[in-house]
């Protein structure tokens, strides 16, 4: 038998519960009865909502509110990376990277070493649950018409999605957009790069041999093996 209760959601178990009744006529009255749950999930213990209850579901609610309300909010100045914010309960960003060092990882199947290597410049384009790459052949801060190019990585589809495989993608409601940023950048640099996703070859040459010389020699990365895409920045958003 498959054991697949990795792909369940998180579990959440019946506390208690709340029952309103109200009388009838022009005059409503409204009374409150909270019920505790045993361990099956019935209803025992019913009583009157007492005060203390009501305070606690009270802060509770108002806790959850302003968590929704911090999502996205930044912790300071809005860092001069970001160049697009849809603040919405999904939320997406638009942000891009300088041309920088960084630590990669390889499945053993790819027989590249891990180790530091220099990556281009870069657009990145996520939500709570998807993120897009692109690769950027200028470090400036890029415009609607900036070219795209594919990004130089294994596991990125064509259209630039990120197969994130068995990545555990956990972006908290109250995440300021710097929390958000950094997780996606995490996410997409720690995790083992294992495949070319659909046969899609991303640069001009061999995708392994590429960062096996990077990774070993240390040396900047080569824009002229980027491949142009026919979108820009107007066009993803």
């Amino acid at each position: 038998m498959k054991d697949i209760t990795q792909d369940f959601g998180t579990l959440y178990h019946p506390l208690s519960a709340l029952v309103f009744y109200q009388t009838k006529g022009s005059s409503k009255a409204t009374y409150v009865e909270h019920f505790d749950m045993d361990k099956n999930g019935n209803p025992i213990n019913a009583h009157p909502l007492t005060e203390r209850e009501a305070k606690v579901l009270a802060k509770a609610l108002n806790t959850e509110k302003e968590k929704s309300k911090a999502f996205l909010k930044s912790n300071g100045i809005l860092p001069t990376n970001v160049l697009h914010i849809n603040p919405s309960e999904n939320g997406t960003v638009l942000w891009y990277t300088k041309a920088r060092k960084t630590k990669m990882y390889f499945t053993e199947s790819l027989e590249i070493p891990n180790g530091t290597a220099e990556v281009p410049a870069m657009l990145w384009y996520a939500s709570k649950q998807s993120l897009v790459v692109f690769a950027l052949d200028k470090d400036r801060r890029p415009t609607e018409k900036t070219a795209l190019f594919h990004a130089p990585f294994f596991n990125v589809y064509e259209d630039g999605h990120v197969c994130m495989g068995n990545v555990d993608v956990n972006i908290k409601n109250s995440a300021s957009v710097e929390e958000f940023i950094q997780a996606w950048q995490s996410y997409f640099f720690n995790s083992y790069f294992s495949h070319l996703v659909n046969e899609h070859n991303p640069i001009k040459g061999n995708c392994v041999s590429l960062w096996k010389d990077l990774i070993s020699t240390g040396k900047a990365f080569p824009k002229e093996v980027l491949k142009k895409t026919n979108k820009t920045i107007k066009t993803i958003l």
